[in-house]
């Protein structure tokens, strides 16, 4: 049952993740790129608007027949949630209210969390920052598939199943890969999520509920947006481990697509990651980048050479001192 068509191990690479070095040579060729890590006034608002959106469609969903609450899980709040997900991604790097109010950012992450029906923003900010610090780092990185990923979904419809339980991987993959203990601020996750859970229930019922978990699961999982899971790191070409995207559907998704800017300058806000490219477009315009998250999804599940293990991987020491 083993991946006899395609590969059969990780890409294990010896030199250091690219991109300390190229934020090293850009800062000093292009000092006016500090002047971007500064907080985005907008993300909040935009935050706000998403939940309220969410809570809305509570209100909406309680008459549907279930197969229209299942479509309109997928269409809208797949987009929303899927959405969500990305901006906590963009605050647990203090872009919300700045480095300066880290607790801020926190309590911020969980109120974007709560449309997602589970407890998410403070386990997934915990393990985010060694993504960073470790990319692709061997009991480290978190984003990268297990051994058991790689060996067992390695042909299409296995690879299609793997997309689809998406979020179950992103969910139960650190706790096997590098557990670490639960924090004060996941508790807190957990309880404003339980709170919140309860009152959407208690006032209307068990449809909003399921439209809200379905949103989640379906959005996360095989679902266009869910293209630049894939995208980011999994190696389409040989040598290269981050790929950015600069098509339409960054106005959605916190311009996520621009991964490697991301990756290069992880302080500066997604809003300010395409005035990285424009200072500097001889650092990225000729890295080989995605077209179509759609495509990627395609291409992930059709071609022998992509699957799980298609993932650079490095043995990394551990840092002393925070990102």
């Amino acid at each position: 049952m083993g991946n006899s068509a395609g590969r059969s191990d990780f890409e294990w690479v010896y030199t250091e993740q690219p991109h300390t070095q190229r934020r090293k040579e850009m800062l000093a060729k292009y000092p006016a790129i500090k002047a971007l890590m500064r907080p985005d006034p907008h993300l909040k608002w935009m935050v706000l608007g998403m939940v309220l959106a969410q809570l809305l469609a509570c209100r909406l969903v309680r008459g549907l027949a279930w197969r229209w609450l299942l479509f309109w899980a997928y269409a809208f709040g797949g987009c929303v949630n899927h959405s969500l997900t990305l901006a906590i991604h963009d605050i647990s790097h203090n872009t919300a209210f700045g480095t300066g109010h880290p607790a801020h950012n926190r309590w911020f992450a969980i109120f974007a969390n709560l449309p997602l029906g589970v407890p998410y923003a403070s386990s997934f900010k915990k393990y985010h920052v060694d993504h960073h610090r470790y990319l692709g780092g061997d009991g480290l990185d978190v984003d990268v598939p297990t051994r058991l990923e790689g060996w067992l979904f390695c042909t299409p419809a296995r690879k299609l199943l793997w997309l689809a339980l998406q979020p179950f991987f992103y969910s139960l993959r650190p706790l096997c890969v590098n557990p670490k203990a639960m924090t004060r601020m996941e508790v807190f996750n957990a309880l404003a999520q339980l709170a919140a859970n309860a009152t959407i229930f208690t006032l209307w019922g068990l449809k909003p509920m399921v439209y809200l978990l379905a949103s989640s699961l379906l959005g996360l999982g095989l679902h266009p947006i869910s293209g630049h899971f894939v995208a980011e790191h999994y190696m389409f070409l040989q040598g290269h481990e981050t790929y950015s995207y600069y098509g339409p559907l960054n106005c959605i998704t916190f311009n996520v697509g621009y991964h490697v800017e991301h990756h290069d300058f992880p302080s500066i806000p997604s809003c300010n990651l395409p005035l990285v490219r424009k200072i500097a477009p001889e650092y990225y315009d000729h890295l080989p980048q995605h077209h179509s998250w759609v495509k990627v999804l395609w291409d992930f599940v059709s071609k022998d050479s992509l699957g799980p293990y298609a993932r650079v991987k490095r043995v990394c020491k551990l840092a002393e001192d925070g990102l």
